[in-house]
């Protein structure tokens, strides 16, 4: 290039200049950012409202106390809890957290994105630090066989 030895090009172009520093450490934030977008379940991390009305004998795991089912209303996964001969507890299962679905471990609920745990009746007991899971309110009409949850 004649004319331009030990010189640099004149710039012909008007892009901003970006120093090394300013784009790791921009990329760095975004990373973060995508990172802790993905880290939750893609669901809200807050249910909505619920009214429901289920058969008990559609669910024979809710036969016996400590039995746990799986419904759902809308988008909102819940899980309702026999925990006594006519009391029950229904519970979402998003955790509060990050939104994570919420699974049975035997004795109450861990959400397997963080390990947050939860006793049958949706109290947050240990694991990653949140709040306690939803719980609605549940009728049993035992003449009907039927529970109403909202």
């Amino acid at each position: 290039m004649a004319g331009f030895e030990g010189t640099k090009p004149p710039v012909t172009d008007s892009t901003p200049c970006v120093s090394r520093r300013q784009f790791v450490l921009h990329g760095s934030l975004a990373t973060i950012a995508l990172v802790l977008a993905g880290c939750g379940g893609g669901g809200p991390t807050s249910p909505g409202s619920v009214s429901l009305t289920i058969n008990l004998s559609d669910y024979p795991a809710l036969a016996n106390v400590g039995g746990v089912a799986y419904v759902s209303s809308g988008n909102n996964p819940l899980a309702v809890v026999r925990t006594g001969s006519d009391t029950f507890d229904t519970v979402s299962r998003i955790c509060p957290h990050a939104g994570g679905t919420v699974n049975s471990n035997g004795s109450g609920f861990t959400c397997p994105l963080h390990g947050a745990r939860f006793t049958d009746s949706g109290t947050w007991i240990g694991g990653q630090p949140t709040s306690s899971l939803t719980s609605y309110t549940t009728q049993y009409d035992s003449g009907a066989g039927t529970l109403t949850i909202s």
